[in-house]
This record gives C-alpha cells, sequence and structure tokens, in this order.
C-alpha cells in the first residue's frame, strides 16, 4: 500500500516456514558464536507483565530474506538464513518501540525492585526453528532483552497469544492480525517504510487515534450512514454516554497502570511513558464525548490533540511517536511520509469490521 509519491508501506503475508521439533532454543543459543549476555534480569512471570507479542518482521528487516522465500522457496531460504547466521538483521519499524519499552523496564526497576509490573517482549513467528539462531545471534547484538520465543515451524502463532496474556500484538501479516482481534487481543499491522523518524530514548511515546481505535466505531457509523451534521448532533446528544470501548483500549489501560506507578513516586512530570490522541474529531463539536469516555474508565491521557479534519502528520512530526494507531489508511500513509512508525488496526465499519468479528475484504478507508 503507498501515498502516491510518498513512502512505500510494505505488509506481507505469511512469515514462511517449516515444521520442526529438532532445535530446542536453549541449544539454539548454545551454538552461536557471539557469547550470550550474562547478568540479565529475571523476566517476569506472564501473568504479571504486560506482554508485547512482536512478529519477526517487524522487530527486525527480513525484507531480503522474504522476497528469497517468496521467490526461491523454503528450502533456499533455510540455506540463506543458515549461511548467514552470524549476520544480524537491521532493526525493523518495531525495534525503536521495544527499545523504549526496555527503557521503561530499567526505571521501573529502579524504583521497585521486586515487582513484576513490567513490560515482557516475546518474538512471535512461524519461521522455522533453525532461523532462531540468526533471530538469537540479532538480539544478542543489539542488546535487546527478549527472553521468551515462540517459533511455531509453519503453523500460526496466534493461538498462543492467550496463553502468553498478551496485551499487544504486532505484525507485517493483515490476515493474522485480523485473526488476533477476532480473538479480542489488541493487534496492528506494522509496515516496513523508507524513512523513520528519530525518537526518543528515554520516554516512550504511544499515540492512539480515537474512533474503532480507543473508542468502538459507533460514532463512526453514525457519521458515514448520516453525514457529519447528524454525526455531531449525536455526539451533542450522547456526550454524557461513554462510548463503548474500542480494540486498543486495553493497551492505553495497561500504560496507564505503569505510569501510576511513577506518580506514586512523586515523578508524574518526569514519567518515561507519555500518551497521546490524536483525533480528527472537533473539540467543541464532539470532543467533551472522548473526554468524558476516558474519565468513565479512570483512565488518563496526556495530550489530547482534537484535529477537526486537518492532517494528522504535522502533529505527530512534533510528537515524534514511537507508534502511532490509526484505523484509517490514509491516516497511516500520511504518518508514514513524515517518518512515523504508524500502525493499521483493521477494525470498525471502514473497513468492514463489526464487534464481533472480522471478515476477509481489505477495504481502503476514506479520511475521516
Amino acid at each position: 500500500m503507498s501515498l502516491k509519491n510518498g513512502p512505500t508501506l510494505t505488509a506481507r503475508g505469511p512469515d514462511l516456514a517449516s515444521i520442526s521439533n529438532r532445535t530446542p532454543l536453549e541449544d539454539a543459543r548454545m551454538q552461536l558464536n557471539p557469547s550470550t549476555p550474562t547478568r540479565k534480569p529475571k523476566p517476569p512471570k506472564p501473568e504479571n507483565a504486560i506482554t508485547i507479542g512482536v512478529s519477526a518482521r517487524v522487530l527486525f528487516n527480513m525484507e531480503k530474506e522474504q522476497q528469497i522465500y517468496q521467490q526461491q522457496g523454503l528450502e533456499d531460504y533455510i540455506k540463506y538464513q543458515v549461511e548467514h547466521e552470524t549476520q544480524p538483521f537491521n532493526p525493523g519499524p518495531a525495534f525503536s518501540f521495544v527499545k523504549a519499552l526496555e527503557a521503561v523496564n530499567t526505571r521501573l526497576r529502579e524504583l521497585y525492585p521486586d515487582s513484576e509490573e513490567l513490560f515482557d517482549v516475546v518474538l512471535m513467528t512461524n519461521n522455522h526453528a533453525y532461523v532462531g539462531l540468526r533471530l538469537i545471534n540479532t538480539i544478542n547484538h543489539h542488546q535487546l532483552f527478549i527472553e521468551r520465543f515462540c517459533m511455531t515451524g509453519g503453523n500460526s502463532p496466534i493461538g498462543y497469544l492467550k496463553a502468553y496474556h498478551t496485551n499487544l500484538y504486532l505484525s507485517a501479516d493483515p490476515a493474522k492480525v485480523r485473526e488476533a482481534l477476532e480473538e479480542g487481543i489488541a493487534a496492528a499491522t506494522m509496515f516496513t517504510q523508507e524513512k523513520m523518524t528519530q525518537v526518543s530514548d528515554t520516554q516512550l511515546r504511544v499515540a492512539f487515534d480515537g474512533d474503532a481505535v480507543l473508542f468502538s466505531d459507533e460514532s463512526e457509523r453514525i457519521y458515514k450512514a448520516h453525514g457529519l451534521d447528524k454525526f455531531f448532533e449525536h455526539e451533542k446528544a450522547h456526550e454524557n454516554k461513554p462510548l463503548d470501548h474500542g480494540p486498543l483500549k486495553g493497551f492505553l489501560e495497561a500504560l496507564g497502570k505503569l505510569q501510576k506507578k511513577f506518580y506514586g513516586k512523586g515523578q508524574r512530570m518526569d514519567c518515561p511513558i507519555r500518551t497521546y490522541l490524536v483525533t480528527a474529531r472537533s473539540a467543541a463539536s464532539s470532543g467533551t464525548r472522548a473526554l468524558k469516555t476516558l474519565r468513565s474508565w479512570g483512565l488518563e491521557i496526556d495530550e489530547a490533540l482534537f484535529l477537526a479534519g486537518a492532517p494528522k502528520g504535522p502533529m505527530l512530526e512534533k510528537i515524534r511517536p514511537h507508534i502511532f494507531f490509526d484505523d484509517q489508511m490514509f491516516h497511516v500513509e500520511g504518518a508514514a511520509e513524515i517518518g512515523t512508525v504508524a500502525c493499521h488496526v483493521p477494525y470498525g465499519i471502514a473497513q468492514g469490521v463489526t464487534k464481533k468479528g472480522i471478515n476477509d475484504k481489505e477495504t481502503s478507508a476514506a479520511p475521516k
């Protein structure tokens, strides 16, 4: 998917692989030439952590390897990976986000040494176990703290998300993202983009769209069916009725839970997590309901930007978030054009997605 004269956004099909149970993860670690980093902190128990599932192809840039698989087949792909086992992958679109999660964990461990309320990143991939050698090598090369792998050898990893208590799943495969959303798991499609803006090393910044992302698509449906004036009337009449939750509400809730741990230590103004609402809603005409909804959920948002239909790119360029979630490809492509790592949430009427399920139809979304 691409924006004319803008960046090319690439969302590939399934990560490949072949089924094999021959190589345990610990054996893979022992076969690497680089030594495995020592003195790492103990990972939290999954039931206590905020678990972020990332696919290998969003954490690292595997475009060349994916092309080999698609053009030459599985055996040549595996051969190439083995031959380049000690050559680390370059960072992918989720890399800076994961590094920011680790920076937050460092601060949390300083304040709460015994707490397991931390981010825990799980690498979710259906790659062959042989590829795990190169992935571990790359993780050690970039000094990432990722101890949990799920390499399913050709099968979809989606079934394991609930077992890992996953709070957010990021993948390059739109079909897997839909499958995760159908299971009630917050998920979004990430894209390989040519330009990525430099972001903060010390503060995690997460930006959300409102309707069909944090909130349900109720109001979006009114707008699509009856136009802007009826939308404003509907929002005014229901401004004291909270919107139902959208697919990313739980992730915002998890971020807020960690923020309060910093607030409890008097670090509100030095919190390493900052959240943003970036919405096309108008403040005076439809912003009240959005803010009252967040308040009814007991959630705070650090900054709320009501753009009244203006492009989101310039605001995102100023914010420089590690990740931005939107249900409209129009806004995702606009964000990518200025170097923001933007994720598509395929939920809501804009893509033929109902609240209870998601169909297989790809629909180009219009701006809202």
